[in-house]
């Protein structure tokens, strides 16, 4: 079979869709590409995942597609599954699969490349595979060589391309529908192979590049972009606890500039499996050729100090209140309003505080079981190294000296003001700087002597 007969069969609505990965990009694809008509098998290799989503059982993330999903299930258009299917029909392979920071054990195509071999388990000539995953450069290269090992011929007679995902979870106003996307595309019959899957995504809203060097560069400088402004501005933030003013301050009037300038505030440091990740990708490849990309090294090394300064400022505050080295970090999430954990500057404070004898207490509406598990399982720990308590009722929180809030979400954030204005703790260490200042509490950015 050939790509163009794959394009006919595409506007029929009669090819398949296999998804690899069900996770915040895998999940909503599948559901949007099944609500449109297409059959959809969304492929997922951990079996808990896939038990639960046979349940219906959602995560909080995902339950604004809950009505979508049902029906999807209901109408057969979305079939959950451990592994590809063998089909006569022309099938279209989606790799949403996470992609970890290389070591000396694994390299970060590790998962990418387990998908793109399950797929050619019964892939035929005229199928097409669109990576999506976050990448290292080379990657699509790399997976072009392994299809065309099977017998293929990319470009001619099979589909390769590279459509980084562009999500950014609870983001009210960009969202999958309306978020532009770029693209490479092995040909150009595969670009509208292409164009007509994302018909239903984006309305094929895709920019086209020449290579997958420029498309991998691109998602790699994106976020290397967000973690260079992110460290800059904590930078920043530091400076100005020196010089006793408040940095936000400092950043919205310079916001007032109406060219040029892009606010970003300080935090505890930027978490999260893409931001911390996606610009060391561009790191490996300069090392190859002897380049030293110290603009994201200097970067990456501030976002990792954030944890070590914040966990400074909440220690020599509580020696000079004469208070017991208690605290509670409320927020464990890498982002307000998500339950993805993943890199989170939560965890780091957390174990920096253990190792200076804390008592540590944490806290985050999202911390449930499958998530605990998975923190568990992706830090090779046992058991929590923290004591968790699972609400911020007054007799939960009675005997902290201090809460360090990391993240804010949005279903505690009342009772965060209220013991704030209660005073029901001594000491409120605000990354984000969401809570009043009173003369009790002091927050992150107003730093100590305001």
């Amino acid at each position: 079979m050939s790509l163009n007969k794959t394009l006919e069969e595409l506007k029929k609505n009669s090819v398949l869709v296999e998804i690899f990965g069900l996770g915040y990009v895998g999940f909503p694809l599948a559901i949007r590409l099944a609500s449109a008509g297409l059959t959809v098998v969304g492929i997922d290799v951990n079996q808990k995942r896939i038990e639960r989503l046979q349940n219906n059982d959602l995560m909080d993330s995902e339950l604004n597609l809950k009505h979508e999903f049902l029906k999807c299930k209901q109408d057969k258009s979305l079939v959950l599954a451990n592994s590809p299917s063998n089909s006569n029909s022309s099938k279209i392979g989606i790799v949403c699969v996470p992609t970890p920071i290389p070591d000396q054990k694994n390299s970060s195509d590790i998962f990418v490349k387990a998908a793109v071999e399950n797929f050619l388990t019964f892939s035929k000539p005229g199928d097409v595979i669109i990576l999506e995953s976050s990448i290292q450069i080379g990657t699509t290269d790399q997976m072009k060589n392994l299809i065309e090992t099977k017998g293929f011929k990319i470009g001619q007679n099979y589909g390769l391309c590279f459509c980084p995902e562009r999500i950014d979870p609870k983001n009210k106003e960009w969202g999958i529908e309306n978020i532009p996307r770029i693209i490479y595309c092995s040909d150009d019959i595969t670009f509208k192979i292409a164009k007509e899957i994302y018909r239903h995504v984006n309305d094929a809203n895709l920019i086209r590049v020449i290579s997958a060097n420029v498309a991998e560069v691109v998602k790699s400088f994106e976020n290397a972009f967000r973690l260079v402004n992110i460290s800059l501005v904590n930078e920043l933030a530091m400076l100005c606890d020196k010089l006793k003013i408040n940095v936000k301050d400092v950043i919205d009037a310079a916001a007032t500039k109406p060219f040029a300038f892009l606010p970003h505030y300080p935090g505890a440091g930027a978490g999260g499996h893409c931001i911390p990740k996606d610009p060391r990708f561009l790191v490996e490849s300069a090392k190859k050729f002897n380049i030293k990309f110290s603009t994201i090294e200097n970067a990456l090394s501030i976002n990792s100090q954030m944890p070590i300064y914040i966990c400074n400022s909440i220690e020599k505050t509580l020696d000079e209140l004469n208070l017991e080295k208690i605290i509670l970090v409320c927020g464990l999430t890498y982002k307000s309003n998500v339950e993805d954990m993943r890199d989170s500057p939560s965890f780091k404070i957390i174990n920096e505080m253990k190792s200076r004898n804390f008592k540590v207490f944490g806290y985050d509406p999202f911390f449930k079981t499958e998530v605990i598990e998975k923190y568990l399982k992706e830090n090779n720990l046992t058991d929590l190294n923290f004591e968790r308590i699972r609400d911020l009722k007054d007799e939960s929180i009675k005997n902290m000296s201090c809460i360090c809030v990391v993240q804010h979400h949005e279903q505690v954030e009342r009772k965060l003001v209220e013991i704030y204005e209660r005073s029901l703790v001594p000491f409120i260490y605000d990354c984000q700087n969401k809570i009043l200042k009173n003369t009790k509490s002091k927050t992150m950015l107003d730093f100590l002597g305001n």
